[in-house]
């Protein structure tokens, strides 16, 4: 959905204060400091900060980290989900257990494998670090574990090479989970109108950006269009925006040019129209989205066996009338490897709810002063004011200083920034409440989901 968060909404917004706007954008803020956790392998990471702010109710954007204990690094994710949050849930779950998987060498999967046949406790693979808040749905538990056994199980008996590079582990990894999602909904364990049977997972969809980061090595694998983006602190001190990922959409001509090389020429004219996959989905890479990339033969069978999964998901049962060399869309994910460099501040991982609101060189910019805090301490001798635009100046540097002191989380102080910058980095609460108070079926038109995970380096 395109979004216009410059629109003006002239309905009347609901007045909120100073302390009810931080104590809304900061409900589901998470925080962890370097020695909040063991760091042996992570002495490039000084902690990171994440945050989602709702528009969706409830949303689909789903955040997730974790520290690799078995291997080495740790793990962050954004998941962006569509068509219900069910997918974005499962591989929020589900996908870092499938990473350390890959990344484990075969003699810790044997030792796994044989305490689970033996019924003695498993050595755990991931530290989670999550929010109060962050959801964790239990019923499909038991089949989540299967799934990840069996393919443990797989790399035992294929003797699968100990020297699994990150990106080999990545790229098997996003794939695999998404197979069995799709193997799984083919079956279906799940209680007919619960949110999350195998079925509403494999027919909702999500994007995700998921970054790697074992001492000085960065990886990033990514799919759709959420993005990750380094701050980086030239000689000067001046900061720049360095893209990691590449949107997965019609915009990118490298993208267009892989769905249309994959499907014959006679269908070039209606695998992407009005810039969406099949006129349907603007990402061209997303795990689940089985209607997607299932047979037209098995989508109908489900339907007809299972037409209570399509109640509240009319969307879901849209059937193109070009559908006719499936899969069109891919769950492969495009991996960037990057050394880390003394000049490399901060990543920033978010959906695209934040980057619709902000350019990449502006959210920088923003967090750069925000940590520096620059912005309101750098001298101002050498300039001729009048006494009213020293006043002027003065208070709005107390404005920002109070900004800056009031958001000790990075991703909160960028949302705020979203919400309410004015373009030249003051803030407009009165615009602020607007957002955060605009009615539920309007708040879509004007922001999106909002998911920002910013990990910050030691130099």
């Amino acid at each position: 959905m395109i979004l216009n968060p410059r629109r003006k909404y002239n309905g009347t917004a609901k007045q909120m204060s100073l302390p009810q706007i931080s104590h809304a954008l900061k409900a589901n803020e998470y925080s962890l400091k370097a020695n909040g956790y063991d760091g042996r392998y992570n002495t490039f990471i000084k902690g990171f900060d994440s945050n989602i702010l709702a528009s969706n109710s409830p949303s689909e954007d789903r955040r997730s980290a974790a520290t690799c204990l078995q291997s080495r690094g740790m793990l962050f994710g954004v998941f962006d989900g569509h068509a219900g949050s069910a997918c974005a849930q499962a591989v929020s779950e589900r996908l870092f257990y499938y990473i350390a998987v890959s990344l484990l060498p075969l003699k810790t999967l044997t030792d796994i494998e044989e305490a689970v046949e033996s019924e003695r406790p498993v050595l755990p693979v991931l530290q989670w670090h999550k929010h109060p808040n962050d959801y964790v749905s239990t019923d499909a538990g038991k089949l989540y574990f299967s799934s990840l056994r069996t393919y443990w199980q797989e790399r035992i008996d294929l003797h699968e090479d100990d020297d699994n590079d990150i990106q080999t582990a990545l790229r098997s990894a996003f794939k695999r989970l998404d197979n069995d999602i799709s193997l799984e909904a083919q079956v279906d364990f799940g209680v007919p109108f619960s949110h999350f049977t195998p079925l509403r997972v494999a027919l909702s969809g999500c994007t995700a950006c998921v970054a790697h980061v074992d001492r000085e090595d960065l990886h990033v694998a990514n799919l759709g269009d959420s993005r990750a983006v380094l701050g980086v602190q030239g000689d000067d001190g001046r900061w720049s925006a360095l893209t990691i990922t590449n949107d997965h959409n019609a915009h990118n001509p490298d993208e267009m040019q892989r769905v249309l090389s994959e499907h014959p020429a006679s269908e070039h004219k209606t695998v992407v129209k009005h810039d969406r996959l099949l006129g349907l989905l603007i990402p061209f890479r997303a795990f689940g989205d089985m209607k997607f990339k299932w047979s037209s033969e098995l989508l109908s069978r489900i339907y007809e066996a299972r037409p209570e999964l399509l109640v509240g998901n009319e969307n879901a049962k849209i059937l193109s009338p070009n559908y006719h060399t499936p899969p069109y869309l891919t769950a492969e994910p495009e991996i960037v490897s990057h050394k880390l460099r003394p000049q490399d501040k901060f990543l920033v991982l978010a959906s695209d709810g934040l980057w619709e609101l902000m350019h990449r060189q502006t959210v920088v910019q923003v967090l750069g002063e925000h940590l520096s805090d620059i912005q309101w301490k750098k001298p101002v001798s050498g300039l001729s004011f009048t006494v009213g635009q020293m006043h002027r100046l003065l208070q709005e540097r107390k404005s920002r200083a109070l900004s800056a002191l009031e958001d000790e989380n990075s991703a909160t102080h960028l949302i705020r920034h979203a919400l309410g910058g004015d373009g030249s980095g003051s803030i407009e609460h009165k615009r602020i409440a607007k957002m955060l108070s605009l009615p539920q079926d309007l708040a879509r038109m004007y922001r999106d989901d909002m998911t920002i995970i910013v990990i910050h380096f030691n130099s």
